[in-house]
C-alpha cells in the first residue's frame, strides 16, 4: 500500500512519533499506562487527578443535562460562562475581557492552542518558539501547522531561561511565542524578569505571544502573573486556559482563550471547523466553578502544595535529586544517583523495580536535545495523599 501523505504525518512527526524507517510509533504516555496497567503499578505519570472536583461544579452539571442543556451550544460559547470568564479575568487578574468578542470556548485548552496556531501561522516561513521540554501538543500542532519549531532550552535544577538564547531564538520570521507558565512538565514558573523579555522581544519582532495557563490556580508560593497583564502585552498576548486543572474535571474538556478581538476572530474561523462546539452541559459548571469563593481557589493551590511536598519527601528519601516546582501537577526528578542514564529505559523498567509510573522527561523534548535531559523524570502528585504515600514507600525499595 502506497504511503499516506497529510497532516496527520506533520503532526507525527513534530511530535517525534515517526521512527527512523518511516512508521509512527505510540506516545510514551501510552505505553506506560500499559505497563502500569499490566504490572499493577501506581500510575503518576500522566497528569489527571484520582478525586472529583468541587461538589457544586460536578452538581451544576448534573442539574444541567437533566433541565435539557444537552444539544448544540452557541459557537463561542453560552453566554453565562463567557461572561464567568471575564468576570474571572478581572478579579484575579484586573483584566477587563469582553465576554461577546474577545473570549472563545474550546474543547479544552489543546484545540485552543491548535486553533491558534492553524490561525496565525502560515506555513513553513513562519517559526513558532517554545521553552523546552514542552507539553507535546506543541510540536505536534507546529507540524501541524506546517511552522518550523524553534526552541530555548530550560536547564536542571530551575528550569529558567537562558534570556540571551530566548533573544537568540526570537527573529523576525517567529510568528508566536508559546509561554507554559506555570510550566509543564517542569513545575517551573517564569521570572518577571523572563516575562519582561519575552514581551519587549514580541513587540521588536512584531510577534504574537501565546499563553499556555491552565495551572494559574495552582501556583505556589507567590500569585500568578499572566503576561496580558505586563505594560504594551495585552494587544498582542493570546490567553489560553481551561477548567480542567482548577476544578479536577480534566475529561469536561472545557476550555478557552482570551484576547484582542482581531486575533480571537481569526481562531473562531479556524475553530469552527474543529469541533465546532462542545461539552454544552459542562459550560455551565465550569461557570459554577470560577464564581467559588476565594476560598476554594487558595485552598486548591494549598493542597496541591502539600501534595508536592510529601511526594519530594518520598522522591529524596528514594535516592531521587529533586527540583521543587513552583506550580502545576509535577515534579522533576533526577534519577542519575539510581543509575539511569536513559530516563526512557529508567521508567520503563520503574513499574518492576518499585510498581510507580513516571514519565521520562525526553517524552517533552525535540530528539536532538534528548541527551540533555538523559536521567530526568517527571512524577505527578495529583493523586490522593494515601497513594503517594504508598507509591513513596515503594518508591524505597529503589535504595
Amino acid at each position: 500500500m502506497r504511503d499516506i501523505p497529510g497532516a496527520w504525518r506533520r503532526a507525527a512527526a513534530g511530535a517525534g512519533l515517526i521512527g527512523p524507517d518511516g512508521s509512527t510509533r505510540p506516545t510514551i504516555f501510552a505505553e506506560m499506562t500499559g505497563l502500569a496497567v499490566r504490572t499493577g503499578a501506581i500510575n503518576l505519570g500522566q497528569g489527571f487527578p484520582d478525586e472529583d472536583g468541587p461538589p457544586e461544579v460536578i452538581e451544576a452539571a448534573r442539574q444541567a443535562i437533566s433541565s435539557g442543556v444537552n444539544q448544540y451550544p452557541p459557537g463561542r460559547g453560552i453566554p453565562d460562562l463567557l461572561s464567568a470568564i471575564s468576570e474571572h479575568q478581572e478579579r484575579f487578574y484586573g483584566l477587563q475581557v469582553d465576554p461577546g468578542r474577545e473570549i472563545l470556548v474550546t474543547a479544552g485548552a489543546t484545540e485552543a492552542l491548535a486553533a491558534t496556531l492553524l490561525a496565525l501561522v502560515d506555513g513553513p516561513e513562519d517559526e513558532v518558539v517554545v521553552f523546552e521540554p514542552f507539553y507535546d501538543a506543541y510540536a505536534a500542532v507546529a507540524g501541524l501547522a506546517g511552522a518550523r519549531l524553534v526552541t530555548v532550552p530550560l536547564r536542571w535544577p530551575d528550569f529558567q531561561p537562558d534570556l540571551d538564547r530566548l533573544r537568540d531564538a526570537v527573529t523576525d520570521r517567529t510568528r508566536l511565542i508559546v509561554v507554559n507558565d506555570p510550566h509543564n512538565p517542569t513545575g517551573a514558573v517564569f521570572s518577571a524578569e523572563t516575562r519582561n523579555e519575552i514581551v519587549r522581544l514580541a513587540h521588536a519582532h512584531d510577534v504574537v505571544i501565546v499563553t499556555d495557563e491552565v495551572y494559574e490556580h495552582l501556583v505556589f508560593d507567590r500569585p500568578h502573573v499572566p503576561i496580558a497583564t505586563l505594560p504594551g502585552a495585552r494587544e498582542r498576548t493570546l490567553s489560553l486556559s481551561s477548567g480542567g486543572k482548577t476544578f479536577s474535571t480534566t475529561g469536561w474538556k472545557i476550555g478557552w482563550v482570551s484576547g484582542p478581538a482581531d486575533l480571537i476572530d481569526a481562531v473562531v474561523a479556524v475553530k469552527q471547523w474543529l469541533t465546532y462546539v462542545n461539552g454544552a452541559p459542562f459550560q455551565p459548571a465550569i461557570a459554577t466553578g470560577l464564581r467559588l469563593p476565594d476560598e476554594y481557589f487558595a485552598g486548591a493551590a494549598a493542597t496541591l502544595q502539600a501534595k508536592r511536598d510529601l511526594l519530594g519527601v518520598g522522591l529524596r528519601a528514594a535516592g531521587f535529586e529533586v527540583s521543587t516546582p513552583s506550580g502545576s501537577y509535577f515534579t522533576v526528578a533526577d534519577a542519575t544517583a539510581l543509575g539511569a542514564t536513559d530516563a526512557d529505559d529508567f521508567c520503563r523498567e520503574l513499574p518492576e523495580r518499585a510498581g510507580v509510573v513516571a514519565i521520562p522527561l525526553t517524552a517533552f523534548v525535540t530528539p536532538e536535545h534528548r541527551g540533555d535531559y538523559a536521567g530526568l523524570v517527571r512524577f505527578a502528585a495529583c493523586k490522593r495523599v494515601e497513594v503517594l504515600e504508598d507509591a513513596a514507600s515503594r518508591l524505597a525499595a529503589l535504595t
